[in-house]
């Protein structure tokens, strides 16, 4: 029997209900307005290559998708991934940590200017068999470039690392075991990734290594930074890269291209994998069309002379 006590206690039920179902619906409207997803396809979601509006990491395990919106830099001792936001064809992407507040650590992810210039570099976990086509491409174009590599590499790959110095190529730091340097807390455990690899590279080639250094994955914290600079260390992101290292799972061509050519802008630091077949059979003409385009290729080291000048600063129109 329905008294007028469970009737009244029924109705507050259903009210309170439909109250709440309206504000959940409400607030995922509204959510769902703010941060659109737009990516290319599932795959890419999954990959972290969502284009335009996202945040991505381009290496493995490095992904990274905020909104748009949330771009500021890492606060002190912050972990955090590299992450880029393309909001435009052939401008510079949006970065989740200025070139200013880089510039206090000895940091860069690209040069802030209107010329067409373009800074190539490689990261180099192992060797697969496309370095030596990648390096006649470079050589064919007179396109200086830096190849990040670890330990591995040193160890197995010997007589290219002496090919890419012997064709004025820069060979950089990118840690000798790869690990998630933001993870690592202490100066000590720091510096042996770092040394533990110049000590390598001195020995199997007879010269000190160049103190530039690629966080792996783009995994970083300010802590990290600071340590980095105070070994010696300039630090560099990058302000291009598309999805290339998975090994079974290479982009065609036109994808590659969709990629690179428009994404290119003046003063990008160009991120490639030298592991890609694809970057290997496509590079050639990919040079070919940003020289097209009007490009010209550019040593690191142009870069880190060009801000320490003032003459890297912002000159954009």
């Amino acid at each position: 029997m329905n008294t007028p006590s469970k009737i009244i206690r029924k109705s507050a039920e259903i009210v309170f209900l439909a109250a709440l179902c309206f504000c959940m619906g409400d607030a995922a409207a509204r959510l769902a307005q703010r941060y659109p997803l737009k990516a290319d396809s599932p795959a890419d979601w999954a990959a972290g290559s969502v284009a335009d509006t996202r945040f991505s990491s381009p290496e493995p395990d490095g992904n990274s998708e905020e909104p748009a919106e949330n771009i500021t830099p890492l606060p002190a001792s912050a972990d955090g991934n590299w992450g880029l936001s393309f909001q435009q064809e052939g401008e510079p992407p949006v970065a989740n940590a200025t070139a200013d507040y880089l510039a206090q650590f000895d940091a860069f992810y690209a040069q802030q200017t209107d010329e067409k210039v373009i800074y190539l570099t490689f990261d180099a976990g192992y060797e697969n068999g496309y370095t030596s086509a990648i390096l006649d491409a470079l050589k064919k174009h007179g396109a200086p470039a830096a190849f990040f590599l670890v330990g591995n590499y040193l160890e197995t790959s010997p007589d290219m690392v002496r090919r890419m110095i012997d064709e004025g190529h820069i060979v950089g730091n990118h840690t000798f075991h790869h690990p998630d340097m933001s993870s690592i807390s202490t100066e000590e455990k720091f510096k042996e990734e770092l040394t533990g690899l110049e000590t390598l590279f001195e020995q199997t080639v007879g010269q000190p290594m160049k103190k530039y250094y690629r966080p792996p994955q783009g995994k970083y914290s300010e802590s990290n930074l600071k340590m980095a600079q105070a070994l010696g260390y300039k630090t560099f992101f990058w302000s291009l890269a598309y999805v290339d290292w998975y090994e079974n799972d290479q982009p065609t061509k036109d994808e590659a291209f969709k990629k690179l050519l428009g994404r290119i802008h003046p003063g990008a630091v160009v991120l490639l994998h030298s592991t890609s077949r694809t970057n290997s059979e496509i590079l050639d003409e990919l040079l070919t069309k940003w020289e097209e385009m009007g490009y010209r290729f550019a040593s690191l080291d142009e870069l880190v002379s060009s801000t320490a000048s003032g003459s890297g600063s912002d000159t954009r129109q």
